[in-house]
């Protein structure tokens, strides 16, 4: 099918993992293939593009690797990304990073390798680039674009907060797994009587605790974009376990949900390359905290608290059915855009609707839970109302 080389695409998953990515790269790989593309898997995110030793017989092959059908029809089915991915920021990169053979070039405390970068690039002969992933790593794939690089992303994290789209891959799963796994701790809070502190991923933005808490899967949710109080959030909780037959109640907790008064907590202070550290433990303050004014809401009687982060199971295993299909369409939209000679865009789900976008949409604004509008500040939970003609997920337009 294949009549002659129509250029050279560039594909590559950047940031945290998450099912749906493989079922991408296969969508991009398989049509670039049948339209006469070849097409080169860039391993470790930006890592692998900042790493290239250009020479003609160096070993690459920890960096980059060219993609047939049979590869990635292997990998489809499958969670995770068969390239890899890292937290690579080549413009920002610390001096202990730099690889060796730029070190007598770079080297400052922070150094920016975009140089290098657009030159492993024209070495590898890739005219096209596809980034997949959340809006730290597109936002290197504008500025490679502002460079004059042929972009075209693909949006993807389970957070669901890339800006200029509805859907990001990953977030299905993500909610499904919540859902499950929240469910299934119902078994042991009830059999104690006690109350379920769950803390899920979300930075900046509330969605992953949202939907299923709107979903069912938990009596109360708090989130990065309104600070709680405690005592309230407790004197709900043991409202709504006196009213369940079962005895317990369940909050789902973003990681970066604060305190009243507090900031965010973080499980270490070192950053990664985007500047962020690590979040982690917010959950088990809350039910410490919990736990320790629940006699005031209890007739003197403190209640117990199962406190559980889910974490990292919940961006595990295979996707789900719209992690399987959404990532196909998008990978074909991508390549539909490269084929007409379209580049800088961002591929979008919008009120239902395949699309696409100003690729700098991802750095030119943020998406967070509209408080106004979805959460009810005063009971702590989802508002359950004026559904009409909301997107599939509700709340993740930008309205």
């Amino acid at each position: 099918m294949i009549k002659k080389k129509q250029g050279v695409i560039g594909i590559l998953t950047g940031g945290g993992d998450v099912p749906g990515l493989n079922p991408a790269i296969r969508a991009v790989t398989i049509r670039a293939l049948r339209e006469g593309y070849q097409v080169i898997g860039i391993r470790r995110g930006w890592g692998g593009l900042v790493d290239v030793v250009r020479q003609k017989d160096a070993d690459n092959s920890n960096n980059f690797q060219y993609l047939t059908e049979e590869v990635v029809n292997r990998a489809a089915r499958t969670g995770g990304t068969f390239l890899h991915t890292s937290r690579t920021n080549p413009s920002k990169m610390k001096k202990a990073d730099v690889p060796l053979q730029y070190q007598d070039k770079y080297a400052e405390e922070r150094n920016d390798l975009t140089p290098e970068v657009l030159k492993n690039i024209d070495f590898l002969g890739i005219d096209y680039l596809i980034p997949i992933g959340g809006d730290d790593t597109l936002s290197y794939g504008v500025r490679l674009y502002k460079e004059g690089m042929k972009v075209v992303a693909l949006p993807k994290t389970m957070d669901n907060d890339v800006p200029g789209t509805d859907y990001c891959i990953g977030f299905s799963t993500c909610v499904t797994r919540t859902i499950s796994l929240t469910n299934s701790l119902r078994t042991i809070a009830g059999s104690h009587e006690r109350l379920l502190v769950l803390e899920v991923f979300g930075r900046y933005a509330g969605f992953t605790a949202m939907l299923p808490t709107m979903a069912g899967a938990a009596n109360r949710c708090v989130i990065p974009e309104y600070k709680f109080n405690i005592e309230q959030l407790a004197e709900l909780m043991i409202y709504d376990r006196k009213r369940n037959p079962s005895n317990y109640s369940v909050v789902l907790v973003s990681e970066g949900a604060m305190f009243e008064g507090g900031e965010m907590v973080f499980a270490k202070m070192e950053t990664d390359a985007y500047g962020h550290a690590k979040l982690g433990g917010i959950g088990e303050l809350v039910g410490a905290a919990i736990k320790d004014v629940s006699p005031k809401f209890n007739n003197g009687i403190k209640v117990d608290v199962v406190e559980q982060k889910l974490g990292y199971m919940v961006r595990g295993g295979d996707p789900d059915s719209i992690d399987s299909i959404v990532p196909m369409a998008f990978g074909n939209l991508a390549l539909d855009l490269l084929l007409k000679g379209v580049h800088g865009r961002l591929v979008v789900l919008k009120n239902g609707r395949y699309d696409n976008m100003p690729l700098d949409v991802v750095t030119a604004t943020k998406k967070v839970v509209n408080v106004n509008q979805f959460y009810d500040t005063n009971r702590y939970r989802p508002k359950y109302e004026n559904f009409e003609m909301k997107p599939q997920f509700i709340m993740t337009s930008e309205l």
